[in-house]
């Protein structure tokens, strides 16, 4: 089976979208067609048409010759009388089906008969011989006139009995009846002729001459249906016609598809080059629009805005880190440079001194290592289903952690107590924590000696208000506390990485971390996601 699929993979030609469409339309389009002439749908449309002709026929000429016979002329004891419920010849109903009506045999020639044929239909059959005639000439159907025994009266076969046929039968019990025989004078006329099914039957029907209620006579028809390839020639203006309709109808709609399909995406295509080449990558705005390929672009937009925000970011954390790492290992090289040329002239307090300046930058550089491991690993978070933790033990354990001699963490809630712990968050409780731990000891590097954590619920969030009052952030500083690296405690040994930390934690978890306007000290708000 693998070795199939991989044949076939080989020779699958790569086909361009376009082509598909068509094709596939093309190939709806045609469906109807094929499905017509293989279910044969238009051929037994012909054959019932042909039927129709053949009883309206003989309906008017049943009708017609009626007249001939006079009353005195009809028999009054002799002569089935029709049944009224099944004979009605007010409509024209037809009942011929290809594919359940059995074909027989070929009519059989007219039996002689000692029986003599009936005078008034004799006379009725003489008198409107013409008329018979010219009817045929004219429909191309064979009419033959038998009397109320079933004796021909018209044509070459008259005074031959035709009684024993079950369509004659039927009408002199005066029921019309169409049935279907095989055709033996026919001869192919059209290569194809043998896909049809009608091309060798004939059609013939019998119906009854009613005079006062008493079958009189029969009018028997038979003509060959319409050949499906010559109905197809003679309606040839009209398929032409639909067909050329339904290939318009194919363009015009591929068009469309391709204007609002094909276009667009071979456009974000060209878009997607240019960005992975790091040209400028604007999306499409297709004239004809659909929600799918509207969706597609909108979100290739926000990846493309991601993208370049991420490549600012990485290009300004790179420059960032470059630094921060330069002026330890500045010193490092400096400190080695100068033990190696002077260290044996130095001072055993000299050599003590470039040593623990050294140690002091391999510190440094060991905290930021740790720092930017804690910061990838909180920029790769990403919300777990199953995350939850308590607010009111994360904030408990908070407060316990903290609390020492002149520095107090004071909680107010929006609720009772008993309400703020009912509350269950969307978020690991070690994650929050380390949150709130970064923004405590900011604030207690900031001078502070209290802060206070208030809670307030927003519909399915929960805004959580970290005050201290300490020296704030300065206004020149308060755009850039989120960026890596910055930081106005590097004499002190800060990284500048905590609130980047804490603010992917939070993000990571599906909330947010914002700095607030404060009189005094610093405020951030934390929104968090519930869990129901």
């Amino acid at each position: 089976m693998l070795q199939v699929k991989r044949l076939i993979a080989r020779f699958w030609p790569v086909l361009r979208l376009r082509s598909i469409m068509f094709s596939l339309l093309l190939l709806v389009a045609a469906l109807p067609g094929v499905a017509a002439i293989g279910l044969r749908v238009y051929e037994n449309a012909l054959v019932r048409r042909t039927e129709a002709e053949l009883i309206a026929q003989g309906s008017a000429l049943a009708a017609s010759t009626a007249f001939g016979f006079t009353r005195s002329a009809v028999p009054t004891a002799q002569g089935p009388s029709p049944d009224p419920q099944d004979y009605d010849d007010r409509t024209i109903s037809t009942h011929i089906d290809l594919r359940t009506t059995p074909v027989l045999g070929e009519r059989p020639d007219p039996a002689p008969t000692a029986l003599k044929p009936d005078p008034a239909a004799a006379e009725m059959a003489l008198a409107w011989s013409p008329v018979i005639d010219q009817t045929k000439e004219t429909t191309l159907a064979a009419i033959m006139l038998l009397d109320r025994q079933g004796i021909v009266l018209t044509g070459r076969d008259a005074g031959k009995s035709l009684a024993t046929l079950p369509e004659v039968r039927a009408a002199l019990a005066g029921k019309p009846l169409t049935t279907l025989r095989h055709n033996g004078a026919y001869r192919q006329s059209y290569a194809l002729e043998w896909i049809s099914r009608a091309t060798d039957i004939r059609l013939h029907h019998a119906r009854p001459i009613i005079v006062d209620g008493r079958v009189v006579g029969v009018i028997l028809l038979s003509r060959s249906p319409r050949a499906l390839f010559r109905g197809m020639y003679e309606d040839r203006g009209k398929i032409a016609a639909g067909t050329a309709a339904i290939f318009l109808f194919l363009v015009g709609v591929t068009a469309a598809l391709g204007r609002t399909i094909v276009r667009p995406l071979e456009a974000l295509s060209r878009t997607t080059r240019s960005l992975a080449e790091g040209r400028p990558a604007a999306p499409p705005q297709p004239t004809l629009r659909v929600q799918e390929i509207d969706s597609l672009i909108r979100d290739f937009a926000t990846m493309a805005a991601a993208i370049e925000v991420r490549s600012h970011y990485l290009r300004d954390f790179a420059t960032a880190l470059a630094h921060e790492f330069k002026t330890p290992l500045t010193g490092l090289s400096g400190g080695i440079e100068l033990l190696q040329d002077h260290g044996a002239a130095m001072s055993e307090a000299e050599r003590a001194g470039f040593l623990a300046n050294m140690a002091a930058d391999t510190q440094r550089l060991n905290r930021l290592i740790s720092r930017l491991l804690d910061l990838a690993r909180a920029d790769m978070q990403r919300p777990h289903e199953d995350a939850s933790c308590d607010l009111a033990d994360v904030l408990a354990r908070i407060a316990d952690g903290f609390a020492s001699t002149g520095f107090t963490i004071e909680l107010t809630a929006a609720g009772t107590p008993a309400h703020l712990g009912q509350i269950r968050l969307r978020i690991d409780g070690s994650a929050l924590e380390t949150v709130l731990t970064v923004l405590i000891d900011n604030a207690r590097a900031a001078g502070a000696d209290t802060v206070t954590l208030e809670t307030a619920l927003a519909g399915q969030d929960l805004h959580l208000m970290v005050r201290d009052n300490g020296s704030g952030i300065a206004p020149n500083d308060r755009d850039r506390i989120f960026e890596p690296f910055f930081t106005s405690k590097r004499a002190q040994g800060g990284t500048g990485l905590g609130l980047p930390i804490a603010r992917a934690l939070i993000e990571g978890n599906g909330g947010s971390l914002t700095l607030e306007p404060a009189n005094g000290g610093a405020s951030f708000l934390l929104i968090l996601p519930r869990r129901d």
